[in-house]
């Protein structure tokens, strides 16, 4: 069944229902209650395998990963970063104060963002490693802290021009993106470091997401090689292409894009571009967050009604939008299966909705499926990145429960919300005095 093949790789069917590291769905619903979120250990280990051993394969220099906290970041997957000697990639203050707690040490975080506050800056100087300057006046900014606090490594962010094929919300590369600075600007930036003594070790950029065809990266390397001439980076200098290299969502984007072609392209351009223009290698450094999370995290809901208007049946789960926004903000595409016998076969399209006061709230369009009836759970795949991270309180609901299964054991790692949860930021009204 190719649905089974967007699911991490422990899943089985057992008894007649779906079984994920060990782990009966049915019970994990009945134990922790649904919306649930699972992340599989042995998918995670997995995914960082195959991009460590395709670095090895491909690339005869120094290389590591950095995981992009943005993608989805708790005190457990920070943790569990740290278990494979990655980098942690943090936008800004609060993601930087997760790795903090999670005891992420300097010289593994990174810290990332396109418009920091000072607030930000002060943290990735006191707790960062490396910091990513995305322009002229935050680097102005951390002129000015460098005079009474030391600074972390810099590296800056090179705006290439160029886009890969994604969706126009995740193209973060081309001309007119907010991201970055240009060239002239690159070395704008490097003379300042220069003149003010800034420890300049490095140049990110950053294409785009989910793309599967790596090919406009060897124009964006090429670019910013040109640069890296033109500012005369020494021994020990480090690049990264960012991350991005896409997986597949749907049964009709199978089978999975080749980790292996993308690897070979971004060693084999830097490898050579290096070469023709007399450059030591760098650290390569890339930056999955998706690549390494997505496909171990599953989504797993309750339905609700199930109703047919005019030809169109709807069945309407108990979570949707707000703990997943990516099919609303853009038409990303889902796929699911019955854990109840979820070899049974298909009767008819079925469009899965969820309980929000909103006409985007469509988790699936016209996926054919088997009859479906009110308290039938349903697995949905591929839900490890970019959902729970871009969740939110619409319509009072509550972030869910996430637990990690591990070969047979069970645990939270994020508790569900309550309903007290939504309002303990909040303050009453004080009546000013003299009023009734």
């Amino acid at each position: 069944m190719d649905r089974l093949n967007l699911f991490p790789d422990t899943t089985t069917i057992e008894h007649g229902s779906l079984t994920i590291g060990g782990c009966d769905l049915t019970n994990l619903a009945d134990q922790f209650c649904t919306p649930l979120y699972l992340y599989d250990r042995a998918t995670l280990d997995n995914a960082v395998d195959a991009y460590q051993t395709a670095l090895a394969e491909f690339y005869p220099g120094v290389s590591g990963l950095t995981y992009a906290g943005k993608a989805f970041l708790c005190l457990a997957i920070a943790e569990w970063t740290q278990q494979h000697n990655m980098w942690l990639d943090c936008t800004g203050l609060g993601e930087i104060a997760i790795a903090v707690a999670a005891g992420v040490p300097r010289e593994r975080l990174l810290a990332h963002g396109v418009n920091k506050s000072m607030e930000d800056l002060e943290a990735a100087c006191e707790h960062a490693g490396v910091l990513v300057v995305d322009n002229l006046t935050e680097l102005q900014h951390l002129v000015e802290i460098s005079r009474h606090r030391s600074m972390p490594d810099l590296w800056l962010r090179f705006q290439p021009g160029l886009a890969v094929e994604t969706h126009a919300y995740t193209q973060t590369g081309h001309a007119g993106s907010k991201f970055g600075m240009d060239a002239l600007q690159i070395l704008q930036a490097a003379q300042l470091c220069r003149e003010h003594a800034l420890t300049l070790t490095g140049l990110h950029f950053h294409q785009g997401s989910q793309f599967r065809d790596p090919t406009p990266l060897a124009r964006g390397i090429d670019r910013a090689l040109d640069l890296v001439q033109k500012i005369g980076f020494g021994a020990g200098w480090t690049l990264s292409p960012g991350g991005g290299w896409g997986v597949a969502y749907h049964e009709d984007e199978l089978p999975q894009p080749d980790l292996a072609d993308y690897a070979r392209l971004v060693a084999g351009t830097l490898v050579r571009g290096c070469k023709e223009r007399g450059l030591s290698l760098p650290r390569l450094h890339l930056e999955p967050g998706r690549g390494l999370v997505a496909r171990a995290g599953v989504a797993l809901y309750r339905v609700g009604a199930v109703k047919q208007i005019g030809d169109r049946v709807w069945a309407l789960l108990d979570g949707g939008m707000a703990d997943n926004p990516r099919p609303a903000l853009y038409g990303s595409r889902y796929s699911a299966l019955p854990v109840r016998d979820p070899e049974r076969p298909a009767k008819e399209p079925v469009w899965f909705a969820g309980p929000y006061c909103e006409s985007g709230d469509v988790l699936i369009e016209e996926l054919l499926f088997p009859e479906l009836r009110e308290g039938d759970l349903v697995a949905v795949p591929v839900s490890g990145a970019y959902q729970l991270s871009m969740s939110s309180n619409y319509n009072g609901g509550r972030r869910p429960a996430v637990v990690w299964l591990d070969h047979g054991h069970v645990q939270v790692i994020q508790a569900r919300e309550l309903a007290e949860d939504l309002f303990r930021r909040d303050h009453r009204l004080v009546k000013p005095a003299g009023t009734v």
